[in-house]
């Protein structure tokens, strides 16, 4: 029988079947159109969409403040990630110390350091990073951010393939957000707690502990390669404080 003799309802039946994979029901873990980079966790990536950081969209971290195990959290991505392409930091709350970048193992020429006096100045070039392609991750850090830029800078991460964090405060969980993946970060003894507030797959009530080790020397101590001195050391006052100043905005 032809699919024209079958009839309206025959035909409908039809296109739905022939879709029924492209259809995301809320209780599966849903696909990303693009392909995702491995968090480096075994907890960890189960819980996400295709098993991994999905490119080309929003995430959303949401530490309860920070220096808790954030940048630890992403250190298995970002080193994957550095490999082949640059990681673009935007707005840290610190300078980046690039001792410890390259202690990680990540090469210090992948870097990008990008600071700006004015928010306004910050959101476009983290709109201009994600959308020429030139960087495969980007950490961005904003303390408040309006609903319009949330949605801006969904857009933008969508016409590229970069990783995109936005870390910003706890309280911001209360918001309502288009990222499609947003995680609260809490601390805990020898790691993190995750509670996934949002993602395209089943709700999850409990919160996902993820040990976090401390990073070991990559290079070990050996006490004979360190020469005796044969010299008294020398007190030295340390330097005048430097004034305090705002600096001019800086692209490292």
């Amino acid at each position: 029988m032809s699919l024209c003799a079958a009839g309206p309802a025959a035909q409908d039946f039809i296109s739905a079947a022939s879709l029924s994979h492209a259809v995301w029901r809320a209780t599966q873990m849903a696909t990303h159109r693009a392909d995702a980079v491995a968090s480096g966790h075994a907890a960890l990536d189960p819980e996400l969409p295709d098993g991994g950081w999905p490119k080309s969209a929003l995430i959303e971290l949401l530490p309860q403040q920070c220096g808790i195990g954030e940048m630890r959290l992403l250190r298995p991505a970002l080193a994957s990630i550095a490999q082949s392409r640059r990681i673009a930091l935007v707005q840290p709350p610190h300078a980046p110390q690039i001792a410890a970048w390259a202690g990680w193992g990540l090469p210090a020429e992948r870097l990008l350091w990008v600071k700006a006096d004015r928010s306004a100045d910050a959101l476009w070039s983290v709109e201009q990073i994600l959308r020429n392609g030139s960087c495969g991750a980007l950490v961005f850090w904003q303390t408040h951010i309006r609903p319009e830029a949330l949605r801006r800078l969904h857009l933008a991460a969508q016409a590229g393939d970069a990783v995109f964090w936005l870390l910003r405060p706890l309280a911001g969980a209360q918001d309502a957000s288009p990222a499609p993946l947003r995680l609260a970060l809490r601390p805990a003894r020898a790691g993190i707690d995750i509670h996934i507030i949002k993602r395209r797959g089943p709700v999850r009530e409990d919160s996902l502990f993820i040990p976090l080790a401390l990073p070991a020397a990559t290079i070990p101590f050996n006490p004979s390669s360190v020469r005796s001195s044969h010299h008294a050391p020398v007190d030295r006052h340390a330097p005048a404080a430097i004034a305090s100043r705002n600096p001019a905005s800086a692209l490292v």
